[in-house]
């Protein structure tokens, strides 16, 4: 049993949104396994650094960046982003240590999170607003801590409960895994991680069925009665094919319990070429991720804008495709893709930042209020498509250099313009124009520059 649990404990193969599933790496061990290092959302290591630590395998992530936005907007704040924070200044992204512990068949699994992230991710949550104790702050510099226990059967199950990555929108919470940094919005609206339960279930090294029961949609609390409940399946038939697909249940409109959501998130990544040795174009794989969802009840209705007493659609459709091609021997990799979204109803779209923060309105939680409020009525409409490019420069497994450009557009102004989102000078605690709005506009190009470290 100590040795199923040392070899779930390595890592090789990682599932999307920095999930571990599988393992690998023992010396001893007689079955090849398989290799998704190459995958986007996954660990590109292809070796344990720390070999075979007895009851604790620990890990360390940097994220560090830079980015310029070409609207320039005068208070360096980002708008619609979950990976970035502030323009033209070095930021420290994230900063995340911890690790897996494991005694016999016991497991735990604790990752900080410091950083812009610690901030950015958790103000999208609404829910700490239910009651006390502020939940955002009580988590917030957790990205990962659950306990659980692994039962040797089949190819293992494992049960655990607490704070874990969500799967849903393929991109891993960890940008060291992902081959683009700003997420496409597909993934940058839908949900990092989950509060709840989870079982992994493995009947054979190529299948994954995971169950979950959890609070809500990318929630520390619940927002009703109902909790989230959805799962995932991954199957992976060889190691340049993956295929999954994640579903969710729940009510996470607050205050209104009648509306439910739906979402479905399908994505297959697929290696067609591989010659690690080669000088030349030494690998070549793409993904594609589409998701289709809903809400309805309490005012909405779904996919159907025809009934007037049932309220306007609200739903969410989306895709993203990537292609990837490696050279010189992997050492160096260019990215190109983007994706689409349509959301009307708006209520997975990341409410912009600086006066047009996310602060419930008492007599209604779905809406925000404040000075210059975003507005997310039922039947706001949102269209958004983006394109990225960028170029990996990878000197070993533990770190990646990245230059990225951008360009995102959205139906209705919502980016930082050049006067910013926060006042007209541009600081947070001056107001000197009574007449002074957000400055937000449909489009922005920009240029990333990071620096990913893991070990």
């Amino acid at each position: 049993m100590k040795h199923i649990v040392i070899i779930l404990s390595l890592l090789i193969s990682i599932n999307a949104n920095g999930q571990k599933d599988s393992l690998s790496l023992r010396k001893d061990q007689k079955i090849k396994e398989l290799d998704f290092s190459w995958a986007n959302g996954s660990d590109r290591r292809t070796e344990a650094l720390f070999g075979e630590l007895k009851y604790f395998l620990p890990s360390l992530l940097m994220d560090i960046n830079y980015t310029h936005s070409f609207n320039q907007p005068n208070d360096n704040t980002v708008v619609g982003s979950t990976a970035l924070a502030r323009n033209n200044e070095v930021q420290l992204s994230a900063l995340h240590f911890g690790g897996d512990f494991f005694y016999k068949n016991a497991r735990a699994r604790v990752m900080t999170q410091f950083g812009t992230r610690s901030v950015v991710v958790p103000r999208n949550d609404l829910s700490p607003y239910r009651g006390q104790y502020q939940l955002a702050n009580v988590y917030r510099y957790l990205s990962e801590a659950y306990a659980g226990y692994h039962i040797p059967k089949w190819e293992g199950i494992n049960i655990d409960a607490g704070l874990f990555m969500s799967y849903i929108g393929l991109n891993s919470f960890y940008q060291a895994e992902n081959w683009e940094y700003q997420a496409s919005f597909t993934s940058d609206n839908t949900p990092w991680f989950f509060n709840g339960l989870r079982i992994q279930i493995f009947p054979s090294k190529h299948l994954k069925i995971e169950p979950w029961i959890i609070n809500g949609w990318q929630s520390y609390g619940r927002f009703n009665a109902m909790p989230g409940i959805g799962g995932n399946i991954t199957w992976t038939p060889n190691s340049n094919l993956k295929l999954l697909t994640n579903n969710y249940y729940g009510t996470d409109a607050a205050g209104i319990p009648d509306r439910k959501r739906f979402h479905s998130d399908n994505s297959l990544l697929y290696r067609y070429y591989d010659n690690p040795t080669n000088n030349g174009v030494s690998r070549l794989a793409f993904s594609i991720t589409g998701d289709i969802g809903f809400e309805k009840g309490g005012g909405v209705n779904g996919f159907n804008n025809k009934d007037s007493i049932k309220g306007p659609a609200q739903y969410f459709a989306s895709a993203m495709i990537y292609h990837r091609m490696w050279f010189a021997k992997n050492k160096f990799a260019w990215t190109l893709g983007g994706g689409i979204m349509t959301n009307p109803g708006r209520y997975l779209v990341l409410y912009p930042t600086g006066e047009a923060s996310p602060l419930p309105n008492p007599q209604n939680p779905q809406q925000t209020e404040g000075r210059f409020p975003f507005s997310a009525n039922p039947g706001d409409q949102f269209k958004g498509w983006d394109v990225s490019t960028n170029l990996d420069y990878m000197p070993n497994q533990s770190i990646t250099f990245r230059l990225e450009w951008v360009h995102r557009n959205a139906s209705v102004p919502y980016f930082a313009g050049s006067g910013g989102v926060t006042s007209s000078t541009g600081y947070s605690t001056t107001q000197t124009d009574p007449l002074w709005r957000p400055d937000l506009v449909k489009s922005e190009t920009r240029v990333i520059m990071a620096i990913l470290f893991r070990l």
